[in-house]
């Protein structure tokens, strides 16, 4: 079995952890900081594009996930 990396508990945990991040951008939201709840989406928007990128067997040919 191989070791636990931040990548492969991240992708387990990837949905969980885009619900965690919009729920933060929901909660930024009703404080007024529209700004802060755009980078927690921005970041959540990055992660699920990455993860397209693996599925679809394309890592931006720099052989590692993002």
């Amino acid at each position: 079995m191989a070791p636990d990396t931040v990548g492969s508990i991240a992708e387990l945990y990837l949905g969980n952890v885009l619900y965690a991040l919009e729920r933060c951008a929901l909660a930024l939201e009703e404080e007024g900081k529209r700004e802060d709840a755009a980078f927690y989406r921005g970041i959540a928007r990055k992660l699920a594009e990455a993860r397209g990128r693996v599925k679809q067997g394309g890592d931006g040919g720099e052989g590692q996930e993002d």
